[in-house]
Parts: C-alpha cells; sequence; structure tokens
C-alpha cells in the first residue's frame, strides 16, 4: 500500500513538530508525507525548515485559502494509492497506520478506515460523550446529526475521494461532516476499536471556536444530499428531520443575536424539509 500523508497547517507552529513526528515514528513508514503551510504568518516556515532534507517530506507553500484547498492540493500533488490526512494539531499513535493496513488486507472492499481516538482538552484527558461514540459499517444515519469520523483518524483511498470531488473549498468549517456524508451514503467503512491518535481540542484557533452558527453549513450539505443522492425512504426522511431541527435552533439564534444575514435561506430549506416530510 502506499499511502501519502496530508497535513495542512495555518500558524500552529507551536504543534506542528509533533504532528509530523508521529508520522516519522510510525511502525510501518508512508509512501510520502505532504505538508502544506496555508499562508502560515507565524514560524511555520523556521520548523519546516527542520525537515526540508527528509526525502520524505515534501512541502508546499501556499496563499491562505483554508484547509480544504490546502488539503486538496497535496490529496492532487500526492502519488500514493491510500491518504492518510493528519490534522496539524492532532498526534498519531505509533502503530496507526499499521492497524489501518492490516485492517485494509483484511477488508479490500472497504474504501475507509478510522478508528478510536484519546481525546486531550487544555492538556487533560477527558471522556468523549454517548453520542460521539464511533462506528464501522453502514454509518449513514449515524452521520446525519454531527461529524463521527475524524479526519485525523482516516485512510481513505485516492480515488473514491476523486470521485467524491475531494473537500468542498466553499465550506469554510465543516468541510469533512460534508465528506463523510457524501462518502457514507455510498459505502461502508470499517473502524478500529482501539485508539489510534490523540485528538487536541480547547485551544483558540480551532475552527470550531472560531465560527459561529456552523449548523449553517451541515444543513446546507444535508440540503445537498438530497439532490445528489438516491436516498431510501429512511435516509431521506433523516435528512428532512434533521434539517427541521438544526434550522429552527439556527433561525432563534439569529434572531436573538439579531444576524438576519442567512435567515432566509434557512428559513426556505426548513419549509422545504417539512413540505417534503
Amino acid at each position: 500500500m502506499k499511502i501519502s500523508v496530508v497535513i495542512p497547517t495555518y500558524n500552529r507552529s507551536h504543534v506542528l513538530e509533533r504532528a509530523i513526528n508521529s508520522v516519522l515514528m510510525q511502525s510501518i513508514q508512508p509512501h510520502e508525507l505532504i505538508v502544506v503551510d496555508d499562508g502560515s504568518t507565524d514560524k511555520t516556515s523556521d520548523i519546516l525548515l527542520k525537515y526540508s532534507s527528509n526525502p520524505l517530506i515534501q512541502i508546499i507553500k501556499t496563499e491562505n485559502r483554508g484547509v480544504s484547498a490546502a488539503r486538496n492540493i497535496a490529496i492532487e500533488k500526492s502519488s500514493g494509492h491510500w491518504i492518510a490526512l493528519l490534522d496539524s494539531d492532532d498526534e498519531w499513535l505509533p502503530n496507526k497506520l499499521e492497524k489501518q493496513v492490516n485492517f485494509v488486507e483484511s477488508n479490500p472492499n472497504i474504501p475507509l478506515v478510522h478508528g478510536e481516538e484519546i481525546w486531550i482538552r487544555n492538556g487533560k484527558r477527558v471522556n468523549q460523550k454517548k453520542i460521539h461514540r464511533k462506528y464501522g459499517g453502514d454509518i449513514f444515519l449515524n452521520c446525519i446529526p454531527l461529524c463521527l469520523i475524524s479526519p485525523s483518524a482516516s485512510l481513505i483511498k485516492k480515488d473514491v475521494l476523486e470521485e467524491l470531488g475531494l473537500f468542498d473549498e466553499e465550506f469554510i468549517v465543516c468541510e469533512d461532516y460534508d465528506l463523510w456524508l457524501k462518502l457514507t451514503s455510498l459505502y461502508e467503512v470499517g473502524f478500529i476499536e482501539e485508539p489510534i491518535i490523540n485528538k487536541y481540542g480547547g485551544h483558540e484557533d480551532q475552527l470550531s471556536r472560531k465560527y459561529v452558527a456552523m449548523d449553517f453549513w451541515r444543513i446546507k450539505s444535508l440540503m445537498r444530499i438530497l439532490e445528489i443522492r438516491n436516498l431510501t425512504n429512511e435516509q431521506r426522511q433523516s435528512v428532512l428531520a434533521e434539517v427541521i431541527k438544526k434550522g429552527e435552533i439556527l433561525k432563534m439564534g439569529y434572531v436573538k443575536h439579531k444576524n438576519m444575514e442567512n435567515y432566509a435561506i434557512v428559513d426556505a430549506w426548513v419549509n422545504f424539509a417539512k413540505e417534503s416530510s
């Protein structure tokens, strides 16, 4: 298996080495590691200079276009048949790739395999809530309410990513939620029950803390999946119900915070979902 590892990064020089080194310390080495510096203005260039002589690592510098564009650039330039994503604030455990390769070799028809995570918030390990429990198999219905696949824990066939159109660069957030909806509506996925990554949170530069009203993007993705997929009745009704649920909450938030920019769009989505249910 030729695995290309993709790390997008923006102004995370304080944690970037941890991510890169967790790849270099894998029990089996990938084919290549592509790091995309998405227009960083901190000391990221200095950190990456330390790895410039490593033949395994390819460094790409771009203007700031967002995480989706950064990942897509790396995927398009990759030469592996499989893509392993890693966010620059996360860390792989040493046998992450080995476990996934073993799984793929035993399940050759599975296009994506992810795994359990250790959550660390503000330097302390925390337990995941039941709602965040991860699964394998046909998980489309589970993926409708929230994102259940961490990019950092995923190993994906490159040709399947290309079939899905890679990450949607229009999405400033929830781009992973959008991609997983498109993937799980077509394919079953694999899951490794042992932890394979350390997933860090609680820091100020997390996108989930930087942007508000993120459900706008989730509803946008749900509306599109209704258009592009021939869903079963159960799947369609679940999507419509989630559009109504998220949309009504979002509308109340818009009114409360006197931010009506997207109110009419969300209202139209909710009305469509109600009429179609």
